[in-house]
């Protein structure tokens, strides 16, 4: 997998299409965004999805199983479940939620990409992945992705 050195980057819209690319990944391929969420009863979810989704809070939690409303994660939870600190959620980050706490969903329209950019547990590099790795990948790591529709979003 290639790995692209950029500078640290808090959220994705520092790094958006309209922003200058020297300091951002290639943006060819499909670059996400990652939201860490919570619901009421403790439920801990990671929704990894296409940089420009508009995501509504309000109702994911009827798409992706949740109890209620979705807040987002503690970063103590998030560092505990997924091995990252904020600003660098991955879809990598599954790998380290041995006990499966995390329910992982993946944005279909991120999936018709034929290659993905992560961040490798960090936010100061970006690394390509292929989509279909990327299910592998989740799959390996005792995580099949729900994959959503975003765009139909109840």
């Amino acid at each position: 997998m290639p790995v692209h050195s950029i500078r640290s980057l808090l959220t994705i819209p520092h790094c958006s299409p309209s922003k200058t690319a020297k300091n951002c990944a290639v943006k060819l391929r499909g670059h996400t965004k990652n939201l860490f969420l919570k619901d009421k009863k403790g439920n801990y979810f990671l929704l990894t999805a296409q940089e420009d989704t508009q995501v509504n809070l309000k109702t994911l939690h009827k798409l992706l199983g949740g109890s209620s409303r979705f807040s987002f994660g503690s970063a103590d939870k998030m560092e505990e479940f997924l091995g990252v600190t904020p600003g660098a959620v991955t879809a990598f980050g599954i790998i380290n939620d041995r006990a499966g706490d995390v329910t992982f969903a993946i944005d279909q329209r991120l999936l018709q990409h034929q290659k993905i950019n992560c961040h490798p547990l960090v936010n100061t590099a970006t690394t390509t992945i292929s989509s279909q790795d990327l299910l592998s990948f989740a799959a390996a790591s005792g995580h099949d992705p729900i994959i959503v529709d975003l765009s139909s979003e109840i």
